[in-house]
């Protein structure tokens, strides 16, 4: 799911740089919570009062949004 050549430093950075909107910092804790520490989409669903269908819906749009960035900067 993360590239290995990125640090959690500059996936932090990534996630505050690109995740913007109306609902940012609720998508952003999502998506830390999700890479960072792991939790499945049940309890995060839980944890933040949304459907499982919509929290999957968020990280995946974080995740494409984050590393989408990334491999355009990215040299190789």
């Amino acid at each position: 799911m993360i590239p290995d050549n990125l640090s959690k430093t500059d996936i932090d950075q990534l996630i505050d740089e690109w995740i913007i909107g109306k609902n940012a910092e609720r998508d952003r804790a999502i998506i830390r919570r999700r890479l960072f520490d792991g939790i499945c989409f049940e309890p995060l669903s839980e944890e933040f009062g949304l459907s499982v269908r919509r929290t999957k819906a968020i990280v995946y749009r974080c995740e494409r949004e984050i590393f989408s960035h990334f491999d355009k900067s990215d040299p190789k």
